[in-house]
């Protein structure tokens, strides 16, 4: 497969390092090198590998992945998963220049602001929309806190297939529900309908205090990302979310 090119300048516009006059300024002032070497041209044709990162400074400083990168973000509770709502934004973590960069970063699904952990963030649209889509029946596994006791019955209820939320004209498909202790459990969904979890509980006439999401697919957030971290997602991450 050949390999894409890209102008300096559209490229670094891209990824929201400014205008492209502003590129064209700091290109000619010797703040972009290429493996080593000034590129003082802003219309210089760039190879767009993998590597780049690794090869391309700007401002001595390694430049930001090319599009298609894929993001792990431990997300904190009171963070909102929007671009637009008051508040503080999961997208406040990431460096400032990341909100101009085009395509622009969304987050894969959402989580409601009282929930936290896993969340993914993409500038692909078409990993994003593999990832949410219905049909990818991708697994989501949360550990809730309850505010009553389980009652016994509701794994059974929940894997088969029948509970029908409130408001809503269709079933929800089979989930599998782990029981950690009397008030907790982890539950594994494969859809992604609105505040579904707490629907759930809330059909059997519990009441969630706490969620965290935990796992995507096989991907499981990382042990050492403590909350509002992220980082890059590596390859056999990506793929693990559809093991």
């Amino acid at each position: 497969m050949k390999t894409r090119t890209a102008r300096l300048d559209k490229l670094l516009g891209s990824l929201g390092y400014g205008s492209r006059q502003e590129i064209a300024r700091l290109a000619r002032v010797g703040g972009v090198e290429l493996d080593g070497v000034e590129i003082t041209d802003a219309s210089t044709r760039i190879a767009l590998t993998p590597d780049l990162p690794r090869r391309m400074m700007i401002d001595g400083r390694p430049v930001d992945p090319p599009q298609g990168l894929l993001l792990i973000l431990n997300k904190p509770l009171g963070m909102t998963c929007s671009h637009k709502e008051d508040g503080a934004l999961v997208y406040d973590v990431l460096p400032d220049r990341w909100r101009r960069r085009d395509p622009a970063i969304s987050t894969v699904g959402r989580l409601d602001k009282d929930t936290s952990g896993l969340l993914l963030l993409t500038d692909d649209g078409d990993l994003l929309h593999r990832i949410i889509s219905p049909k990818r029946h991708v697994r989501k596994t949360y550990r809730a806190t309850l505010a009553r006791p389980l009652a016994g019955t509701e794994g059974v209820l929940f894997a088969s297939g029948e509970l029908m939320l409130e408001g809503e004209g269709k079933p929800l498909a089979p989930a599998a529900l782990e029981v950690v202790s009397p008030a907790e459990a982890r539950l594994t969904v494969t859809e992604g309908r609105y505040h579904q979890v707490r629907r759930m509980f809330a059909a059997v006439g519990n009441h969630v205090e706490t969620l965290h999401r935990e796992s995507l697919g096989e991907l499981t957030l990382p042990a050492d990302l403590a909350p509002g971290q992220w980082r890059l997602a590596t390859p056999q991450e990506a793929e693990a979310i559809f093991a």
